[in-house]
């Protein structure tokens, strides 16, 4: 753990992500994202819901099955509703870092960074796993990474990235 203190856009901008991701109808998580250009300016925003003209009965959401297949990410719907390029931008997500799939997606997007909070010690058990994979493909492209400890306001963990230069 780090005594690093977060640093306090970072933080601004993941409580707009914790802010966005109450617009989402799933009744289990509430997803948001952020995507913000290198001079602090939100080029975009998303939460993880059905896509636009599709029924979002709430019955949807409570068969597991029907709704994997239907939702679509916070990060995508982000990256698909910019107005912008987010080629080069950073990534604020909540409640927790990129699934796998969405890593591989942002990575082919351009972001070059993602902030996160800290995955909570309760949610490890079943979010552990594929958010360290999320990591290691950061990782392997040269994506940096923070996940900022809220509790203390300080950096959990943090990745330097390269994407950068690339």
């Amino acid at each position: 753990m780090s005594d690093q203190r977060a640093d306090k856009w970072d933080l601004r901008f993941l409580h707009l992500a914790e802010h966005i991701a109450q617009w989402s109808k799933d009744p289990s998580t509430k997803c948001g994202a952020v995507i913000v250009a290198d001079d602090r300016s939100v080029v975009s925003m998303g939460y993880n819901g059905f896509p636009r003209g599709m029924d979002d009965d709430p019955a949807l959401y409570a068969d597991r099955e029907v709704k994997y297949e239907r939702t679509v990410h916070c990060e995508m719907n982000a990256v698909l509703s910019a107005h912008l390029p987010v080629n080069g931008c950073t990534l604020y997500t909540w409640p927790f870092l990129s699934c796998p799939r969405c890593a591989m997606h942002m990575i082919q997007a351009g972001i070059i960074r993602c902030v996160a909070p800290r995955l909570p010690e309760d949610k490890v058990e079943r979010w552990g796993e594929a958010l360290e994979r999320s990591r290691a493909y950061f990782r392997e492209a040269g994506v940096a990474f923070t996940e900022v400890d809220l509790a203390r306001g300080t950096v959990h963990r943090e990745y330097e990235g390269m994407m950068c230069g690339k």
